[in-house]
């Protein structure tokens, strides 16, 4: 690999495989930043490795349906190009709050429709709609908080927890048997379509952090969380963006973005003078 990176081309879908850089690139973890805890013991009922085969399985047929229907944008294009840069710069800073991610394949793909949307499901598998893009005018900060933000769901395995307490909870203890050793079939049945998966108020609070933190030690201004949000409020006057989740509300994320600058500014600070030199 060049540098430790390399984009490989995927199948027909036209979905490109995002490489991580290798072990000896990447920045010495440190204990600094924000403070979310350890992730649920509850994800341990569902098998990581199956629950991302169902992700990158439903993935690719949301990548191949747009590509068949001409809305996968193309290599070159530079919205694409452009978000597969910031992926890059906030890849290596991943592995801080999940080792395993160092081992997936990651994914980074723009879908051209006017949805105001993002996502990154289990195991990395990225897409940003161009509404996102473009309706909201995202800088390249404010593209930086909002991948980080939704990488951060992967991270904390947030689908994985949600999977074994909504299973445990609609069908019984029963379940655990089919959360442990079930199948792809059946854990992707359990987990639903993750695609569209609405996470909860905490876990959306901790995937604020956790992004905020990522995007911080890229380079990238987590002040621009607070112009994100303020854009996000501005559209929710219409019809409320899908990414807009309604818990909890944009001036309550605002104010734990400003509650924590204090963890992740030295980081970003420390991140930009490393550029500079």
């Amino acid at each position: 690999m060049s540098g430790g990176r390399l984009f490989l081309a995927l199948a027909a879908a036209g979905a490109v495989a995002l490489a991580v850089p290798a072990s000896g690139q990447q920045p010495q973890v440190d204990k600094r930043g924000v403070n979310v805890g350890n992730p649920s013991f509850m994800r341990k009922l569902v098998s990581a490795e199956k629950l991302e085969l169902a992700a990158e399985q439903q993935y690719a047929q949301l990548t191949r349906s747009a590509y068949q229907k001409g809305a996968l944008l193309p290599e070159g294009h530079p919205q694409v190009s452009r978000v597969r840069r910031i992926a890059q710069d906030l890849l290596p800073h991943s592995h801080k709050f999940n080792e395993r991610a160092k081992d997936w394949r990651w994914e980074v793909n723009v879908i051209g429709a006017k949805q105001i949307n993002a996502f990154c499901m289990p195991g990395g598998k990225i897409a940003f709609f161009q509404g996102i893009l473009e309706i909201l005018k995202l800088t390249d900060d404010e593209v930086a908080m909002v991948m980080g933000h939704e990488i951060a769901h992967a991270l904390r395995e947030h689908a994985r927890e949600r999977a074994a307490k909504s299973t445990l909870t609609n069908i019984g203890v029963g379940a655990a048997a089919i959360l442990i050793g079930g199948n792809v079939g059946q854990l992707a049945q359990l987990g639903g379509n993750l695609l569209t998966l609405k996470f909860s108020r905490s876990d959306e609070t901790e995937a604020d952090l956790v992004g905020m933190e990522i995007a911080a030690r890229a380079g990238y201004d987590p002040r621009s969380g607070i112009t994100l949000w303020e854009k996000m409020s501005a559209a929710a006057k219409g019809a409320p963006p899908q990414w807009l989740s309604t818990h909890p509300s944009g001036q309550s994320r605002i104010d734990v973005i400003q509650k924590n600058l204090k963890d992740v500014m030295p980081l970003y600070e420390e991140a930009r003078r490393r550029r500079l030199n």
